[in-house]
C-alpha cells in the first residue's frame, strides 16, 4: 500500500478495530504505519505497541473528555470528528489544557458502497459522518471555536468494497467540497480518504492495492493535498486464522451440528452479517465419511455459527 501511493505525500493509518493485538500492533509500528483508533482504550494499546502518537488518527462518533484529553496531551495527528455536538466537546477540553485540537470533519457523501447494510457507512440514513447538506455551516462553525485548528477533511463510506467505482464517486464528492470551502476561506492541509478495500474470502474479486491507488490517482495528484488512509481488513484479513477444535458431534434428523470450542465471541463476522469464512480440516481424513455439518458454538443463541452447510470429514476432538 506504501508503495501504490508513493506518487503522492501520504500517511497510512491502520484501522486498529480490525485486529488490536498489541504484537500485530508492534510490527506495524516498526514499519512506519500511524494508526486509526476509535477509543482511548485503542490509544494506549498503540501507544503501549510503540505507535508513534504524531501518526494517529481519532476517529469515532463517541470520544469521551477524558480520552481527548489523552489524545490531546500526547500530541496525536488529527481528530476526525463526525458532529456538532463533537466539535464543543473537544473545544472544551482543547480550552481547558491551553491547547489547539487539530481536527478534521468525517463527511457523509451518500454514496452506496455495495457492501453489507452494516458495513456500509457513507449513505445519508447511516449514523456516521456530517450530513453533505451541513457540511460548510459545520466547517464554519468549526473554524469559529478558538482552540480547533481545522485542518482536513475525512471520508469513509464502508468495508469490504470489491470495485473502485464507489470509492472515486466518493472522492469526487469530497474534492468538490474542498473547492467549496476554499472559496469560503477554509484552506485544508490533508484529506483521508478512510479505508474500506476488500478481501477475498470466498469467491470476491476485489481490486489490488494497484488498482485502488491508481483509481484515485488522477483526483488526488491533481488536489495536491496530502493523503490519509485508514485500512484495516485488507492489511489484517487475510494474516491470520482461527484454530478450532471439534467438541462434540450432534447429528439430528433435520441437520448435522458440529459443536466446536469457539463460538460468535471468537469470530462474529457470520453471525453479525451472515459474512462466508472459510473451514477446513487442519489434517484431512480419508477414514470418516464427509457429510454436511453445521458449524456453531456452544454459546446459547441461535445465532452463534461459523458456517453452516459445509461438507466435511472430522471426528470429536479433531
Amino acid at each position: 500500500m506504501d508503495q501504490a501511493f508513493s506518487f503522492i505525500d501520504h500517511q497510512i493509518c491502520f484501522a486498529v478495530k480490525s485486529n488490536s493485538n498489541l504484537a500485530v500492533l508492534n510490527v506495524l509500528a516498526k514499519l512506519g504505519s500511524g494508526f486509526d483508533i476509535v477509543t482511548g482504550g485503542e490509544l494506549a494499546r498503540v501507544l503501549a505497541a510503540g505507535g508513534d502518537a504524531t501518526k494517529i488518527v481519532f476517529s469515532g462518533l463517541g470520544k469521551q473528555e477524558a480520552d481527548i484529553q489523552k489524545a490531546l496531551e500526547v500530541g496525536i495527528a488529527c481528530f476526525n470528528v463526525e458532529s456538532h455536538a463533537e466539535l464543543d466537546r473537544i473545544q472544551k477540553v482543547a480550552a481547558g489544557l491551553g491547547k489547539k485540537a487539530p481536527i478534521s470533519l468525517r463527511v457523509n457523501p451518500d454514496v452506496d458502497a455495495k457492501t453489507h447494510p452494516y458495513i456500509s457507512t457513507g449513505l445519508k440514513e447511516n449514523k456516521f459522518g456530517i450530513p453533505s447538506d451541513s457540511v460548510f455551516e459545520t466547517y464554519q462553525y468549526a473554524a469559529s471555536l478558538p482552540n480547533l485548528d481545522v485542518i482536513g477533511i475525512d471520508c469513509h463510506i464502508g468495508s469490504q468494497l470489491t470495485e473502485t467505482q464507489p470509492f472515486v464517486d466518493a472522492l469526487d464528492r469530497v474534492i468538490m467540497m474542498i473547492a467549496k470551502l476554499k472559496e469560503l476561506g477554509i484552506q485544508l492541509k490533508h484529506i483521508d480518504i478512510g479505508g474500506g478495500l476488500g478481501v477475498t474470502y470466498k469467491d470476491e474479486t476485489p481490486p489490488s492495492v494497484a488498482e485502488y491507488a491508481n483509481a484515485m490517482r488522477p483526483a488526488l495528484e491533481k488536489l495536491g493535498l496530502k493523503v490519509y488512509m485508514e485500512p484495516g481488513r485488507s492489511i489484517s484479513a487475510n494474516a491470520g486464522v482461527l484454530v478450532t477444535k471439534v467438541d462434540l458431534l450432534k447429528p439430528t434428523n433435520y441437520r448435522n451440528f458440529a459443536i466446536i470450542d469457539a463460538a460468535m465471541n471468537d469470530l462474529i463476522r457470520p453471525s453479525l452479517y451472515q459474512a462466508w469464512m472459510d473451514i477446513q480440516a487442519v489434517v484431512s481424513r480419508t477414514d470418516v465419511e464427509a457429510k454436511t455439518w453445521d458449524i456453531v458454538g456452544a454459546i446459547c443463541e441461535t445465532g452463534d455459527f461459523l458456517g453452516k452447510e459445509r461438507e466435511l470429514a472430522f471426528q470429536e476432538n479433531d
